[in-house]
């Protein structure tokens, strides 16, 4: 009997790794995706048919679940994960983020971004963050997306749009007490006295903490930068408070309210905010809004399938396709 085993074909192999590389054209978009998936206390690695994650308990010994890789805009690594190398690289083919969190997906403590994503969203972001008239217009924008369309005078700074949304708010907080019958609401939040704050508060600053993971996300996903924000500033996650900001008062903020006599604000502000998640489709509009915000005036529904990932900057005819020898143009 011939115990000799087979040689391997490696020309198969790479013509199957081939196949199996996405294009641009292929990749998801972060809205169509899938919002995001929570693991924990699991082993993420690879074989031949993809990214699985292995689950051992003491009940059911280890079962496996295969990943949908190319169908996840990002994927949140909470306490107790273990990922390969192999499993990663295969992420971040397909244009998957990959985010270290806290638990249960709450706080954002590092990422891992694909270097497949398009800087197109970057550099509207840094061109409108650096020029202070259309950095002023970014900001205004955000105001009128959460209060209505032509609630801003002409002429109103940045101070005065301060003003206004702080007297927005403060109004928001009367409206609700009242409504919940829990007298006089103050907005406080001191991790020094976490523990001793009220049922709202507490609920509030829960809620809100799981809004900023979810913004961090889908702003990573687009490939913008968290620093620079148009409001917020002189913090690593202005932005994503400034994006955050755009949603509080339809989710974090009533729901904060109606948890007043829990026990548990906590827990159940987390809990509470995650089921709605699925009903607000909040990650498609967290997309939607940024790209509004950052450019106004151009429909970016459709992805271009010729996009280029690399281009030369050119400040007279545009961008240059990369990967050429321009050599002969002079």
């Amino acid at each position: 009997m011939n115990t000799t085993p087979p040689r391997p074909n490696y020309a198969t192999a790479a013509a199957r790794r081939k196949l199996a590389a996405p294009t641009v054209a292929m990749l998801p978009r972060v809205a169509d995706s899938l919002s995001f998936l929570y693991l924990d206390i699991v082993r993420i690695s690879q074989d031949d048919t993809g990214v699985l994650a292995e689950v051992t308990s003491s009940t059911r010994g280890t079962e496996t679940v295969y990943l949908p890789t190319a169908a996840l805009s990002c994927v949140l690594l909470g306490p107790g994960t273990s990922i390969t190398a192999r499993a990663l690289a295969t992420l971040a083919r397909h244009g998957t983020t990959v985010l270290i969190t806290g638990a249960g997906g709450v706080r954002c403590y590092a990422a891992a971004v694909p270097d497949s994503l398009t800087t197109t969203w970057l550099e509207h972001q840094t061109r409108a963050w650096a020029d202070d008239d259309r950095r002023l217009a970014v900001a205004i924008a955000m105001y009128e997306k959460r209060f209505g369309s032509h609630t801003v005078a002409p002429g109103t700074n940045l101070a005065q749009l301060r003003g206004l949304e702080g007297q927005r708010i403060k109004a928001h907080y009367r409206l609700l007490a009242k409504q919940y019958k829990i007298g006089r609401f103050r907005r406080a939040y001191d991790p020094k006295t976490w523990d001793t704050q009220d049922p709202v508060n507490l609920a509030l600053s829960s809620a809100n903490t799981c809004l900023y993971g979810i913004v961090h996300a889908a702003t990573l996903a687009l490939g913008c930068s968290p620093a620079l924000g148009f409001v917020h500033s002189g913090n690593q996650q202005a932005f994503i408070y400034d994006i955050a900001d755009l949603y509080k008062a339809d989710l974090t903020i009533p729901l904060a309210f109606s948890l007043h006599a829990s026990t548990n604000p906590e827990a159940e502000a987390r809990r509470s905010f995650r089921d709605s998640l699925r009903l607000y489709r909040l990650l498609p509009r967290i997309v939607t809004d940024i790209q509004q915000l950052l450019d106004p005036d151009t429909d970016h529904e459709c992805p271009d399938p010729d996009e280029q990932l690399i281009d030369l900057w050119d400040p007279i005819t545009g961008p240059l396709p990369g990967g050429t020898n321009h050599a002969a143009d002079e």
